[in-house]
């Protein structure tokens, strides 16, 4: 059986303080307590030194595009009403890099190197998905 609604993402002890961040319109970001690096995606352990101690901080959600896509074909029959839609994966100044859609026409000019900032999406109560917008 098949069904046309998006999906939502799946949401884990790891990443819950991420999703919350994001529901109240803040980036929440997971930091190595050790050799302080930051991460994005959330998960359990250290991609630099191995500790499995992190704790949370708040970034800004500025930075500047790294590279982009232009989707033309839907992944699930959820999304097809949204395509075209540009996906950017961009640098944030916190450290880390982090894919979203963008939250302008396909046919938005972009260059790499310009830059972006984060903005909320709020799809209902419980979920709010972030998007970037060329930041002049």
């Amino acid at each position: 059986m098949t069904t046309d609604a998006r999906p939502a993402p799946d949401t884990t002890a790891e990443s819950q303080p991420y999703w919350d961040g994001l529901r109240e319109h803040r980036l929440m970001l997971q930091r190595c307590t050790r050799c302080l690096t930051p991460r994005h995606y959330p998960r359990p352990m250290c991609a630099s030194c191995h500790s499995l101690d992190a704790e949370w901080f708040e970034a800004a959600g500025v930075g500047t595009v790294h590279s982009w896509t232009v989707s033309h074909h839907a992944f699930h029959p959820g999304f097809k009403d949204a395509t075209p839609y540009t996906l950017v994966t961009a640098d944030l100044d916190a450290g880390v890099r982090m894919v979203a859609p963008l939250a302008m026409p396909p046919d938005q000019p972009l260059s790499l190197g310009a830059p972006v900032v984060l903005e909320y999406h709020d799809v209902s109560n419980e979920l709010t998905l972030p998007r970037f917008r060329i930041h002049e």
